[in-house]
């Protein structure tokens, strides 16, 4: 029941991802909408496809707090217990962040030696794709927490994106450990003794550039960021999708706008689907509020990959042995 446009293209990506890979998918939220957009789907019956009814739903401009306090039957805190009873394997949701984070906070807990959970996102760079987090879970951090960051960083990027030794970097306004707030610089001096592949500060104009494999920063911080990113792609893609029209004459033109156009394609955030909050004993993953289907499918197919490689677990002994060595 969750994001911007719920509940039609929550359940059409959903039910796209169980025709075409045979994800059996457990559907929370108010039954009587949910029937009625699978009943737009007529191969639905024929699908590994259950509901679970929750009448509550979380709004987006409501305090995540409601989510444990006055909402117990919230959709997505329903969702949450259920993972955590062993009835689904993952959560995917596309709803409020904070009530995402509060409520599988609370369903599942935090793994030992961490403070908070992350939002991981994949983000795109010339020589591949980078972690950057924390995304938005976490509107305010102390040093301690990005520090634990950069560990739940690093030990991502090699359970999920096969990074032998991921090279971390602490996004702030220049180069040198003594730039920025005192928020930046004290987590500089942690993570630079923190064992860790520690490249230093990384400035926003570097973000894509590969010079570091995750990039650390505060919720508040990563979400702009974030969101700056996807609005500088979706202006790129208009003017990539006027061009050929303005000079369809000139063959290059266009042979270098199909290029650049794939590229695109492949990196914005409706290929990914959603960012996992790492750092919790359970799997749950975060999309983006206005989802597409194609953005649903694509998080709920993740989040099927994950639960089949038994992420959770493989971050927790990463995480377990980096503070071993510490």
């Amino acid at each position: 029941m969750g994001g911007d446009l719920a509940p039609g293209p929550i359940v059409e990506g959903a039910v796209a991802a169980a025709r075409e890979a045979g994800v059996a998918v457990l559907l929370v939220g108010v039954r009587d909408e949910i029937a009625r957009e699978l009943a737009r789907a007529p191969d639905a019956g024929a699908l590994d496809i259950t509901l679970l009814d929750a009448p509550e739903v979380v709004g987006m401009g409501e305090p995540p707090t409601r989510v444990l306090r006055g909402k117990r039957s919230a959709s997505v805190r329903v969702a949450a217990e259920a993972v955590a009873r062993g009835e689904a394997d993952a959560l995917f949701s596309a709803g409020h962040t904070g009530a995402s984070v509060l409520a599988s906070l609370s369903a599942f807990g935090l793994l030992p030696g961490v403070d908070r959970p992350a939002l991981a996102a994949t983000i795109p760079t010339l020589s591949g794709a980078a972690v950057l987090l924390d995304a938005g879970a976490n509107l305010e951090c102390r040093p301690q927490h990005l520090r634990q960051f950069g560990l739940l960083g690093a030990g991502y990027a090699r359970a999920a994106l096969g990074l032998a030794s991921p090279r971390v970097g602490l996004l702030s306004i220049g180069e040198e450990e003594t730039k920025g707030n005192e928020l930046t610089r004290e987590a500089h001096q942690l993570l630079k003794a923190s064992g860790l592949d520690f490249v230093g500060n990384v400035e926003a104009s570097d973000l894509f550039t590969g010079q570091a494999d995750v990039i650390v920063c505060d919720g508040f911080t990563g979400n702009v960021a974030l969101k700056v990113s996807e609005g500088m792609l979706d202006a790129a893609e208009r003017v990539l999708e006027d061009e050929p029209s303005r000079r369809a004459r000139a063959p290059v033109s266009a042979l270098l706008w199909r290029r650049a156009g794939g590229r695109l394609q492949r990196v914005e955030h409706a290929e990914h689907g959603a960012a996992p909050l790492v750092g919790l004993r359970g799997l749950c993953l975060v999309g983006h509020g206005r989802s597409s289907a194609r953005a649903v499918r694509s998080g709920v197919l993740l989040a099927h990959r994950f639960a089949s490689e038994r992420l959770a677990d493989a971050l927790a002994g990463e995480v377990g042995a980096a503070l071993a060595r510490q």
